[in-house]
Parts: C-alpha cells; sequence; structure tokens
C-alpha cells in the first residue's frame, strides 16, 4: 500500500525501455497487411489486438499496400524497434529478408497467404471449399451461366489463385464447362469496363461470383448503374461477409471466413513462438472452415 500511495503521489511512469532490457522482451508485435482497406483484414487486426490486449500485448499495425518495398521497410522498422514477432500477409517480394528471420528463430506467422519457399506456421481460409460452395449454390437454384470477377491473377496472393481453382474445380464436378468469356479479371478501377464486355456477350452470365470484399462493391454498383435486377437478371455471391450484407437490399448470400478464429489463432501461434512453447515442431498450415449465408441475391 506505501508503494501504491508513492506511485500515486510522485506520479510514477514504468520505463518500458528498461523493462524490456529486463525481461529481454518489448511485449509488441508488429502486423503487417497486404491491403488494409479488406473487410477481412481490418476483422483480423481486431482479432489479434484483442488476443494480445488480454495477454498485456502492443500491437503495431503497417499497411504494405501488396508493395515487397515498403513491406521490406517495415520489416526493418519493426526489428529496428525490437518487436518480439511478426504476423504478415506476405507479397511474396522478401523471401530472402523472411528466411534470415527463420534462419535466426525469430517468432514469424503468415496470415492469409502461402510463401512457397519459406516453411512457416500460416493461417488461411479454405479458398477452395469457399468458391465451391458458392458455385454449388449457384447450380442448386437452376443456374448455369455463372461468371466470376477477380482482382488480377497473382501467383503471390494465394487466395485468389486457390479460390480460382475452386471455381474450375467446382465447375467441373457440376458437369459444367469454364468459359474464359465468364473470368473478368483486373485492378479495381478498371472492373467496371471489363464487366461491360461480360454483358455485351450474346449469352449473359445468369449468375456472378464476387471473389472479394472489394470486387462485390465495384459489382454491385456495376447493377445499380445499369439497372440490372439482383437476383431476377443475376444471382450473385460474394466471398467475404461484408457488414451491409443483411440490410442492401436484396439482402447478399454470402460466403464467410471465420475472421476472428483465424486473427485469435496467429495471435496464439506467435506468442507460443515468442515465450518458446512450440520450440522444434513442425511448421504447419491451419485452414478455417467457410460458411454459406444464404439471403436473397441468389
Amino acid at each position: 500500500k506505501r508503494i501504491e500511495q508513492a506511485i500515486k503521489e510522485l506520479g510514477y511512469q514504468p520505463n518500458i525501455i528498461a523493462r524490456s532490457l529486463k525481461q529481454k522482451k518489448t511485449m509488441t508485435i508488429g502486423v503487417i497487411v497486404a491491403n488494409i482497406l479488406h473487410v477481412f483484414s481490418t476483422q483480423v487486426i481486431r482479432a489479434i489486438e484483442d488476443y494480445c490486449n488480454e495477454r498485456d500485448f502492443h500491437v503495431i499495425i503497417c499497411n504494405a499496400e501488396d508493395n515487397p518495398e515498403k513491406e521490406k521497410n517495415y520489416i526493418n522498422m519493426l526489428r529496428a524497434k525490437q518487436v518480439d514477432g511478426i504476423i504478415a500477409f506476405p507479397t511474396g517480394g522478401n523471401i530472402d529478408l523472411y528466411k534470415k528471420l527463420i534462419e535466426g528463430n525469430y517468432p514469424l506467422v503468415f496470415m492469409d497467404r502461402l510463401v512457397s519457399e519459406i516453411s512457416v506456421d500460416a493461417v488461411l481460409l479454405d479458398n477452395e471449399k469457399a468458391a465451391d460452395l458458392a458455385v454449388s449454390e449457384f447450380v442448386k437454384r437452376g443456374y448455369r451461366r455463372i461468371a466470376m470477377v477477380t482482382p488480377p491473377v497473382d501467383k503471390n496472393v494465394t487466395p485468389r489463385i486457390e479460390r480460382i481453382s475452386g471455381f474450375k474445380k467446382s465447375l467441373k464436378k457440376h458437369n459444367l464447362e469454364y468459359d474464359p468469356d465468364y473470368t473478368v479479371s483486373g485492378v479495381i478501377n478498371k472492373i467496371q469496363p471489363k464487366l461491360d464486355k461480360l454483358f455485351e456477350l450474346q449469352e449473359q452470365p445468369d449468375a456472378l461470383l464476387a471473389i472479394n470484399d472489394r470486387v462485390l462493391f465495384e459489382v454491385l454498383k456495376y447493377t445499380k448503374k445499369n439497372g440490372i435486377n439482383i437476383p431476377k437478371d443475376l444471382a450473385v455471391i460474394g466471398i467475404d461477409d461484408v457488414s451491409f450484407a443483411s440490410f442492401y437490399y436484396p439482402a447478399l448470400t454470402t460466403i464467410a471466413q471465420p475472421t476472428f478464429e483465424m486473427g485469435k489463432k496467429a495471435a496464439e501461434l506467435l506468442l507460443n513462438k515468442i515465450f518458446k512453447k512450440t520450440e522444434n515442431e513442425e511448421t504447419k498450415v491451419y485452414r478455417f472452415e467457410p460458411k454459406l449465408i444464404v439471403r436473397s441475391s441468389c
């Protein structure tokens, strides 16, 4: 009680640097996200922060914007600040740097993406199953001309590659032929003109899968601008359960990711590494199950 009284009277603040020197930990981790604009990213960050806060860890958030140079700078900055570990949505462009971290036994976890040259624990959605859930729901409701809209196909962005693969496999499973003309791929600000070409086809699609939340926004803007009725003219399903899905008109059928569970798992894995609870264990990819949320757009 005397110590508590002295702290109150003197306005004492602990010296974080001195404490970290004694404990050999800064009680801080870094999170490098590929694109903070994605709903998935912000929800995962919230889960990581919640988990860490309960354990007196601080979190530094960095937005790499899918830019390997920015990612590299952030890794170096976080290491200079002596953070105890990093959770990264890797761009795939800093393989040598990540290898050095692993060789130095630096605590590291990947989120949402894999890098084939690097063996590290990773947390991902079962992306192929997510696409299959969407295609199967379209087929179940009688749709056959199924299109897909995706950002640019980049081998380093695991979810895109896996969802496209799952889309093709699911079409084949349902005895439907994959038509490249029904795939729209492009940077976000160029998707609208490409949708024009899709709907100029003699046989227009009757269903459309938006591969992530940002693509879904473009699809919804396009259908509204062009008077395309959902689901009468076009059935729509989006991967990522966006916040407005339930009250948009019509309410949107989506494939939800268990974002909070995924974020919590990544934080748990990293803190276990920091406190050396998982020494000499083989690296593992943790896959989480997507969930179909049926509403009115399909």
